[in-house]
C-alpha cells in the first residue's frame, strides 16, 4: 500500500490555498494528516483566524478516523448526536464531525490520510480540498 508523501500534502494544500484565492473565500487553514491521524503538513493564510489551524486538523481528524468524509459524519452526528459527543470527548477535543475535510485515496481506494480546511464555509473548505487532492493525482472520498 502507499503512503501519503510530504510532497503530496504540500500540493494539496499550495492548489488548496490557491482554489481558496480564485473563489474569494476568507482567509482559510489547511491540514493534511496521514492515515494515522498525524499531520503531515498544515498551513494557515494571513489574516486567518487563530482557531482555523485546530479546525482544520479536528475535521481532518475525525475524517480519517472514522474513515469517512467530514459531512457524511456531521450527518450521522445528527441522528445520534451522544454517541459522537462521547468520540469527540474520547478524542479529547480533536474529533470534529463538520463538514469541510475529505478523505485522500490512492488509486486503488486505499486511504492515505484526510484533508480539511476551516475558514469558509462547509462547503467552500471540502471543495478546496478535493480540488488539491485531485491536483495531487490522489482521489478523494
Amino acid at each position: 500500500m502507499s503512503k501519503l508523501t510530504l510532497a503530496q500534502a504540500n500540493k494539496i494544500i499550495e492548489v488548496a490555498l490557491a482554489n481558496a484565492r480564485q473563489l474569494k473565500i476568507k482567509p482559510l487553514a489547511v491540514a493534511v494528516l496521514d492515515d494515522g491521524g498525524h499531520i503531515k503538513s498544515v498551513q494557515r493564510e494571513d489574516d486567518a483566524t487563530m482557531f482555523r489551524v485546530d479546525v482544520a486538523i479536528g475535521k481532518a481528524w475525525a475524517s480519517v478516523s472514522m474513515g469517512a468524509a467530514s459531512r457524511v459524519l456531521l450527518g450521522r452526528a445528527k441522528e445520534n448526536p451522544q454517541f459522537f459527543g462521547a468520540l469527540s470527548a474520547t478524542a479529547k477535543g480533536k474529533f470534529l464531525p463538520q463538514t469541510g475535510a475529505v478523505l485522500i485515496k490512492d488509486k486503488d481506494g486505499n486511504v492515505l490520510g484526510a484533508a480539511g480546511a476551516s475558514g469558509g464555509t462547509g462547503d467552500e473548505d471540502e471543495a478546496v480540498c478535493i480540488a488539491g487532492i485531485a491536483a495531487a493525482g490522489l482521489v478523494s472520498g
